[in-house]
């Protein structure tokens, strides 16, 4: 038994009856106790003898000398493996979609997926919507200001709104802005802005000697930053309160550590990052978040990354205890990634 995949049938399942016990109670498990579980007879001698085979390979701890046993992270990912989740009913999930009808915007859904993570699984449930190169335009606008100043607005598929003003050392007048505006909406409406970019810098060094006006006013705006903008991020996060009431054997400090670094934005994008950048529409399940904070050593994380429409990149994901119900947390955070990609 020298790896996982080396488990008998025996093992493997009475494993997976300890880790199931365990959630329930969060109490060591004995082998009477799995004795009198079974619908198949197995003595309590037999099961601990599986039980003192699987503590030698790692999958079980003994809290205390007379104790029963407790899983360990490796035994939490078998277990995990083994499951198998069933979707969630259509009246689940109309009632899931109703919610979501009323956001508008990015934000407004990536707020309503957090909240509904955390009400339906009663942990941590965050969302983020994260931009990238592949942002998409829906169509620019241009006013005229005072003192030589033009506002540049910039639409993306995503229903994000980029304002930039700028400053030109020439006036360009509201008919000079309404041909670049048409200009630009009519060649490259649902074109990546860094393909957009790179396209008018083509233009504009192959017909440097050649250009008609348009894209003469064109490269003006261009070196402006014309469909440069500033690509913001929009995170979530609700119900860090449920980790309150969780026994995380955690001191008072060590828990103050955790909701500080909760409370950091960035550490929670970091998190995100080390765990669920390489999904790529794959559900990632995380036990034990030692290695992302000394606190977070009891606490799982189950998410998953998807694409959003106008080039955001969307990563659903929830935050709890490793005794979490993980059937009901895997299949929540696959519908909301759904949904949330779907919108």
């Amino acid at each position: 038994m020298n790896s996982e995949e080396g488990l008998s049938a025996r093992e493997s399942e009475i494993l997976c009856s300890i880790v199931r016990a365990y959630i329930e109670t969060g109490e060591a498990v004995g082998s009477r106790t799995l004795s009198r579980q079974r619908q198949e007879p197995l003595s309590p001698a037999s099961i601990r003898n599986t039980m003192a085979d699987l503590a030698d390979a790692g999958y079980l701890a003994q809290p205390h000398t007379s104790a029963g046993r407790i899983p360990t992270e490796k035994a939490f990912r078998i277990f995990v493996r083994s499951l198998a989740v069933r979707p969630p009913s259509a009246a689940h999930r109309d009632r899931i979609l109703s919610r979501f009808n009323e956001a508008d915007s990015v934000q407004d859904r990536t707020e309503c997926s957090s909240r509904i993570l955390s009400e339906l699984c009663r942990a941590v449930g965050i969302a983020a919507a994260l931009p990238t190169a592949s942002q998409e335009l829906d169509q620019v606008e241009f006013l005229p200001l005072s003192d030589h100043r033009i506002l540049m607005v910039c639409v993306t598929l995503d229903r994000q709104v980029h304002n930039r003003v700028v400053h030109l050392e020439q006036d360009l007048s509201a008919e000079d802005l309404n041909s670049i505006r048409n200009y630009i909406n009519w060649n490259f409406s649902g074109w990546r802005l860094a393909d957009i970019r790179r396209e008018l810098l083509r233009r504009i060094e192959e017909e440097r000697d050649a250009y008609d006006q348009i894209l003469q006013r064109v490269t003006v705006l261009y070196h402006k930053g014309l469909l440069d903008v500033e690509r913001n991020t929009h995170l979530h996060m609700d119900g860090a309160s449920n980790l309150v009431g969780l026994d995380l054997h955690l001191t008072k400090e060590k828990l103050r550590d955790l909701f500080r670094a909760l409370e950091e934005k960035q550490r929670v994008l970091d998190i995100l990052d080390r765990f669920l950048e390489q999904s790529n529409g794959q559900l990632g399940v995380y036990i034990g978040l030692e290695e992302a904070h000394p606190a977070m050593k009891e606490l799982s994380l189950i998410g998953l990354t998807v694409d959003l429409p106008g080039g955001l990149v969307g990563r659903v994901a929830v935050l709890g205890s490793m005794r979490m119900d993980y059937e009901r947390v895997i299949s929540t955070v696959q519908q909301i990634g759904a949904i949330f990609a779907a919108f």
